[in-house]
């Protein structure tokens, strides 16, 4: 196979979101180092990314491309149903993929009776359904699941250190108002372990409050304010000896992907990527309880811990990198 930035020169996809806010970003050259202009090369993005080819939002420069288009489902679908008969019109190869695809994203866009029917329309007037979590595919009916990729070949993407610079563990979510997600389990569990922990969260008083209330110990919580850039969180992130998460909610799996990015192990969660990178160590099929016996065992057991990463990275080069992903995609689109 002859790639570039792991993408096969004849294959390369136009990712359209269409009157989405993300601005046009050209993969053809291949993947720049992190920086704070442009949206990193992971979640959707990825599938342009791994394959060189172009993300859009708007339809006419995605029809330039005279590509195959991967159409993202968005908002109230009525911009994605323009995008398509527009793309259809140019006999461009069109697969469609709803946007946000955890659970309690799926059911609040189709909890309404005209989103649901414009939402089947789409799919039946689409050549395909690609879904990002194996859990989507049982709304497009057909269709083929394909993870987000990461730029795991890149070594200007690999944020790990030293073993011995890590220390303390760090919170994979921040929602608490999604109960799917389990963010105060999560906090809960972390606690409860005995190492210094590490917590994105706007409002840091109520979650301060929150776990007082609760008389759960937390003088050795650290909560970061802020939102940082994706490079800085990354590196905030690869300071911890492990990521600590408990969603539930089937989502893509950006958590354990920046995980992996960090070389460090992701304990909990259920999403497509915590699955195939972490497969014992996620939280699919596993109790709270289960989730602290193996964040325990990661946080004492060093041999443990080099054998998780080291699985992780194999796993990851197999199904989730660039070269794995970009093969995926030609032969998907190939087939159609």
């Amino acid at each position: 196979m002859t790639t570039t930035d792991g993408a096969e020169r004849d294959f390369r996809l136009t990712v359209l979101n269409p009157a989405g806010r993300d601005s046009e970003q050209n993969f053809l050259s291949g993947i720049t180092s992190p920086n704070e202009h442009g949206h990193a090369p992971v979640n959707f993005h990825g599938y342009a990314a791994c394959t060189g080819g172009v993300f859009q939002r708007d339809v006419k420069r995605a029809v330039a491309t005279g590509r195959p288009v991967l159409l993202l489902l968005r908002s109230d679908f009525k911009a994605t149903q323009s995008a398509l008969r527009a793309l259809k019109q140019h006999r461009l190869p069109v697969v469609v993929s709803l946007k946000e695809t955890g659970h309690h994203q799926i059911a609040r866009q189709l909890n309404d009776a005209k989103r649901a029917v414009r939402f089947r329309a789409i799919v039946q007037a689409a050549d395909g359904c690609l879904a990002a979590t194996p859990e989507a595919l049982a709304f497009y009916g057909t269709g083929r699941f394909i993870p987000t990729p990461y730029p795991l070949h890149d070594r200007r993407w690999d944020f790990s250190r030293p073993f011995g610079e890590r220390s303390g563990i760090f919170i994979g979510t921040r929602e608490w108002n999604v109960p799917s997600r389990q963010h105060l389990a999560a906090l809960v569990i972390a606690l409860g372990l005995g190492e210094p922990v590490t917590v994105f969260d706007g409002n840091p008083r109520r979650c301060r409050k929150i776990l007082e209330a609760l008389g759960l110990p937390s003088g050795s919580l650290r909560v970061v304010a802020r939102r940082l850039p994706y490079r800085d969180y990354l590196a905030e992130m690869a300071r911890h000896k492990i990521v600590l998460q408990a969603d539930m909610s089937a989502v893509p799996g950006q958590v354990a992907g920046d995980a992996l990015l960090c070389r460090i192990p992701c304990v909990g969660g259920n999403g497509a990527i915590d699955r195939l990178g972490f497969p014992k160590t996620c939280g699919f099929g596993r109790s709270l309880g289960e989730l602290s016996e193996l964040a325990g065992q990661l946080l004492r057991d060093r041999d443990f811990y080099t054998r998780i990463v080291a699985e992780a990275q194999e796993q990851a080069q197999a199904q989730l990198s660039f070269d794995a992903v970009s093969e995926q995609l030609a032969d998907f689109f190939g087939a159609l």
